[in-house]
């Protein structure tokens, strides 16, 4: 990566380097052929004899002198623009693409730890069960594990899909009217018998709306994933209400919050707050991006604010039915 911006930028001095030089030349050349052409002029027209024939012939060598120059500098203001343009053009894109090359390999990282993690304690649960003769309280709790574990597999395998489906344009969205406030009732009932005493719940009944039930549930679950995610112990307060025609739903969290500069940046691909080795929550940066698609598809907004005195408020802003 060094050695690529040094190179590129000795290559794009060394070009405008050049054309400076020739643009310097050109002056050069021109003026001493007015000079040449002003003496030839000077032994071929007596200036005393015919002051009107010199004074005309000298008019016509400043007036194409005067063209010459404005000709090369057009020229030369024009090469130098198309090429800082097209400098500028080349040096965005190989940024754009070292950035994602990092992000696509942050994603790696994490989809690794991600799926060999909930695997890893799959088999030990069923390992355990295999070899020793537990209790029913004992092989329920294992057995409870295990589902969790697959249900997270399951998500991410989902999101993933999803997130394929969407770059693709595969995915054909459906319309239906629904009732959105028992489909959040639903999200957070799962991730409360998954978490027990996390979560508070606000949430105004018979809230309608016109979307796709799959991708709006799956929007919920990543915010509440989310949530569960980065404030590990702390309540989530999730609260949904009706404001004329829009459907406002906020989950907040207590954790350690978003920097302000990085509110925008969350709900970009790939992108995770902090470097994959710092961070101690994992994740693959798909589950905002694609809460994101999903509200924008459904003509809503999503951001994200601070909870005072610490953590997140995710709020979703979505046109009712």
């Amino acid at each position: 990566m060094r050695l690529y911006n040094t190179v590129y930028l000795l290559l794009f001095v060394y070009i405008v380097a050049a054309l400076i030089f020739w643009g310097i030349s050109l002056e050069n050349q021109n003026k001493s052929i007015y000079e040449l052409e002003g003496m030839i002029l000077k032994r071929t027209v007596d200036s005393v004899q015919h002051p009107a024939l010199y004074e005309t012939r000298i008019a016509e060598l400043e007036r194409r002198r005067t063209m010459g120059v404005k000709q090369y500098m057009g020229e030369g203001g024009t090469f130098l623009l198309v090429i800082l343009v097209g400098a500028g053009v080349v040096w965005t894109s190989f940024r754009r693409s070292v950035r994602l090359s990092r992000q696509q390999n942050n994603f790696m990282l994490s989809v690794t730890h991600e799926l060999k993690s909930p695997i890893a304690a799959m088999k030990l649960n069923l390992q355990t069960l295999e070899k020793h003769n537990l209790d029913t309280e004992k092989r329920n709790l294992l057995i409870e594990r295990c589902i969790k574990e697959a249900n997270r597999l399951n998500d991410l395998c989902n999101n993933m899909l999803f997130a394929s489906q969407i770059e693709g344009r595969q995915y054909v969205q459906s319309k239906e009217t629904f009732n959105f406030s028992d489909l959040v009732e639903d999200s957070v009932m799962d991730y409360a018998s998954r978490y027990p005493q996390r979560f508070e719940e606000d949430i105004m009944p018979g809230c309608k709306i016109n979307g796709d039930r799959i991708m709006l549930q799956m929007a919920i679950n990543n915010l509440l994933e989310n949530a569960v995610k980065y404030a590990p112990g702390k309540p989530i307060q999730v609260k949904l209400e009706l404001e004329g025609d829009q459907i406002q739903l906020q989950i907040k969290d207590e954790g350690p919050g978003i920097p302000d500069e990085e509110k925008k940046k969350i709900f970009n691909k790939f992108y995770r707050v902090g470097n994959e080795e710092s961070r101690k929550a994992k994740g693959t940066g798909l589950g905002l991006y694609l809460t994101c698609k999903i509200i924008s598809q459904h003509k809503g907004k999503i951001n994200a604010k601070d909870n005072k005195p610490t953590g997140s408020i995710f709020e979703v802003c979505l046109p009712a039915a």
